[in-house]
């Protein structure tokens, strides 16, 4: 079946459409054939009776010469036997009309029917005139009357305008489904979707406006949820600052040494949290167009200045719209990552799909298992089994990485590579 609701109901409407057209085109022929048979078999019965009366009277000289000015499109009359000792005629029209023309001559003239063989339908019907002169009529039944020439192209001129219409009619039931379908794919993680159209016919534009709705809703929800977590993650650096200037106070070395490891991995998750927080308000960076190989450059040039094992191979030799401080985050973030947990990483760039760029950054570590590669996008999860736990990290690095991706309207996917190590691939 095809997978599109238009094409499932234009093939359903076309379908039926040739179905009811033709069992119609097939009715009326039928009863227009029937009629017109009746017709056809009381009329040649009704003239065989009045020809055959007419040259009952006529001298037997003076026949042969009415003979053609009797004859019809379907039969002719003959003097003499014909071909007799056939066998009886067994269609359907033949025999109604060798019954028409015994019923119409009457009992006074004993009529016998017999089929010629052939490969159209034949028959004569033999009789005696009054003086016992045998008479034939050569029957050539025809089956209806010949269609005329236009009609073909009036049944075609009306299938096209019954296909154009039931076109027309699922287009317009199935378009309001397709806007709704784009507008839900428009509602990025900054929730600023576009509204709907609340006009049309009662059902669409009742859910349209439920639709618009709902985005309100949901954006005044998570709005009202962000907005709880900044303000927690941006309240709490005040304590914890005190809390670092107490612990310069403590007498105790190994104490003092313990809370202030303590209080920066607090400092570093309150950071992360925000970070988080204003990724999910969307980026409210502008997207301008820039030289993609000059920003990875110099980005890896500032890791390898640092001193860590960042290489970078491929070039985009074009220039790029997009948001440049969000590509930025997203790819330090991803080689924080490859670095934290293999000492390394190398950034491929390439080419993509239908002319879209493709960033890989690669790292020689243990991987993580295919059942969590999706899951290391939520925010704070930790892969426990496969990464080093001394490593540290909040768990909120791939989950900026992916929002940040989305509000640049890009894809960040993760694999594992069958040689050993993840590849991230961010495609924009």
């Amino acid at each position: 079946m095809p997978r599109t609701l238009f094409v499932r109901l234009s093939l359903l409407f076309f379908v039926g459409l040739g179905v009811s057209q033709y069992l119609s085109f097939w009715v009326t022929m039928t009863e227009r054939n029937e009629a017109t048979t009746n017709l056809m078999v009381g009329y040649i019965g009704r003239e065989v009776a009045s020809s055959v009366a007419l040259l009952d009277h006529l001298p037997a000289a003076e026949r042969s010469m009415w003979l053609p000015r009797l004859a019809r499109r379907s039969y002719t009359f003959e003097l003499g036997p014909g071909m007799t000792g056939g066998s009886e005629p067994d269609a359907r029209l033949s025999a109604a009309i060798g019954k028409s023309i015994a019923d119409s001559v009457g009992p006074g003239y004993p009529t016998t029917a017999n089929a010629i063989p052939g490969s159209h339908e034949h028959l004569e019907v033999h009789l005696k005139l009054m003086d016992g002169t045998p008479l034939t009529i050569d029957l050539h039944p025809m089956s209806g009357i010949p269609l005329s020439p236009w009609l073909s192209l009036v049944m075609v001129c009306q299938l096209v305008l019954l296909t154009g219409c039931a076109w027309l009619a699922v287009r317009l039931a199935t378009r309001p489904l397709h806007d709704l379908a784009e507008a839900a794919d428009t509602l990025g993680p900054d929730l600023a979707g576009t509204t709907l159209p609340e006009q049309g016919p009662e059902e669409v534009a009742r859910a349209a406006h439920a639709f618009n709705a709902m985005q309100l809703r949901i954006n005044g929800y998570i709005k009202e949820r962000i907005q709880i977590l900044a303000a927690i993650s941006h309240d709490l650096q005040t304590p914890i600052t005190r809390m670092r200037i107490r612990t310069d106070l403590l007498d105790d070395d190994d104490t003092r040494a313990k809370m202030r490891d303590d209080l920066m991995q607090m400092e570093a998750l309150v950071r992360e949290g925000v970070a988080y927080a204003r990724t999910l308000h969307g980026a409210d960076e502008v997207p301008r167009r820039i030289d993609p190989d000059a920003l990875i450059e110099s980005l890896v040039a500032d890791y390898t200045d640092s001193g860590q094992n960042v290489t970078l191979s491929g070039r985009v030799s074009q220039t790029l719209t997009t948001r440049p401080q969000a590509l930025r985050r997203v790819l330090g973030n991803l080689i924080d990552n490859a670095i934290k947990y293999s000492g390394s990483g190398d950034v491929v760039v390439g080419r993509a799909a239908g002319g879209r760029v493709s960033i890989a950054v690669i790292d020689h570590g243990p991987g993580i298992p295919e059942e969590q590669l999706e899951a290391v996008f939520q925010p704070f999860f930790r892969v426990e089994t496969s990464r080093n736990r001394d490593t540290g990290g909040t768990g909120l690095g791939l989950a900026i990485a992916r929002q940040l991706a989305l509000a640049m309207n890009a894809t960040l996917t993760l694999r594992n590579r069958p040689e050993g190590g993840l590849e991230a691939k961010l495609i924009l």
